[in-house]
């Protein structure tokens, strides 16, 4: 509330002196509504529900704030975005008439870079500022482990007239995230990465609070409907608040009490503090490829502001090391590359539970299966089995 207001020792005398100097009843929904306005801690609700998996709720989303006319009918999304993240986008483009290959603008990289540049993301928004309608990127992309600027890409979006909206399944848990200080509409996520949640767990939605999404063409389902009202059994919803109107049923109680647990763990230690353990953590896993296993080719920023926990590293015979480190114990992943090839050996060290031990040893059996698989290090022995047991990263 505006400190020009003052307050009442007794929040009864502040209450009827607002509601005469608003012209409304100190009962009624209006003056309800007056309050929220003028309340300087509104962007501190949590706008947030948990629900569905991940790709569900994009689709609601983008029913929601996808609008296409014939001059603003393109989404943009990043080139070589998660495959889920562009059959849901052209699905959408394609559900309303339009063509996918014309509608679906691709931010691209410069040739033979991995990286996006923050200019040429920017530029393109400005470019393309009358025929975009939504854009939906990555906030952290799955294959590089970049983190991209969202509050940048938010403030030139709504210039150019664009809705804009993040999947933050690489980044939450993972970064920072401001996003109702950076304005963005709305973002979804999955819980299985960063959240610890498992495999095909609840996932979660993100809607401003500025949307009043009961004025959109949402897909309605009983859970969306205000829980005062849902067991009045009524043939028309009646709309729960924010993004609590995109419910459609009852979450699963299991999946939603795994989620539960990992985020009592969250609830424990601020993000400024896993924040300060990751750079350090991730840093020192970067500097130590980078003197013991110089032949690795790092795709991920150098800049700890322009990532995660997550560093993406290039192999020319990525599948064959990381069959080795398997086979010692080892689980990690491998994506293919531009090459079309599996190269990219992601590795991600995460704050809440992995030890700067963890690092060295996991480098350690890196090098070991990198030497081993291309037969040039004598040193390499298959005498490593004390550390053979699985280090959970």
């Amino acid at each position: 509330m505006s400190d020009a207001m003052g307050v009442d020792v007794a929040p009864a005398g502040t209450l009827h002196r607002l509601a005469s100097l608003w012209g409304c009843d100190v009962t009624s929904a209006e003056m309800a509504q007056q309050l929220d306005q003028h309340d300087k801690l509104a962007s501190f609700r949590r706008p947030v529900a948990v629900m569905n998996g991940l790709t569900v709720n994009l689709h609601l989303l983008l029913t929601a704030f996808y609008h296409p006319t014939p001059l603003r009918h393109k989404i943009l999304i990043e080139d070589r975005a998660f495959p889920s993240d562009k059959y849901a986008v052209r699905s959408q483009v394609r559900r309303h008439g339009y063509d996918p290959d014309n509608s679906v603008l691709l931010l691209k990289r410069r040739p033979g870079e991995d990286i996006f540049r923050m200019e040429d993301v920017l530029r393109t928004i400005r470019e393309n500022a009358s025929s975009i309608a939504v854009i939906m990127i990555g906030g952290v992309h799955y294959m590089t482990g970049q983190k991209f600027d969202m509050e940048a890409i938010t403030k030139v979006g709504h210039e150019a007239g664009c809705v804009v909206g993040f999947d933050l399944a690489h980044a939450v848990g993972n970064v920072k995230l401001e996003l109702h200080n950076w304005n963005v509409d709305f973002a979804c996520w999955c819980t299985y990465k960063y959240l610890n949640s498992g495999p095909g767990c609840i996932a979660g939605a993100f809607v401003n609070n500025r949307h009043i999404l009961s004025h959109l063409p949402l897909l309605h389902g009983w859970w969306g409907n205000k829980p005062e009202t849902r067991f009045h059994m009524q043939d028309t919803i009646d709309h729960a608040l924010g993004v609590n109107s995109l419910k459609l049923c009852n979450p699963p109680q299991m999946l939603v009490a795994m989620n539960r647990a990992s985020l009592d763990i969250f609830d424990q230690v601020s993000m400024d503090q896993l924040v300060q353990k990751q750079r350090l953590l991730t840093g020192y896993l970067e500097l130590l490829i980078s003197l013991q296993l110089p032949e690795a080719e790092q795709i991920t920023p150098a800049d700890p502001a322009q990532r995660g926990c997550q560093l993406s590293f290039r192999f020319s015979n990525a599948h064959n090391i990381h069959a080795e480190m398997k086979r010692r114990g080892v689980e990690c992943d491998i994506r293919h590359g531009e090459a079309g090839s599996p190269n990219v050996m992601r590795l991600a060290p995460v704050p809440l539970y992995n030890s700067f031990t963890d690092v060295f040893r996991l480098v350690t059996i890196l090098r070991q299966a990198f030497h081993r698989t291309n037969s040039s290090a004598s040193e390499c022995t298959d005498s490593g089995s004390e550390i053979s047991e699985d280090l959970g990263l």
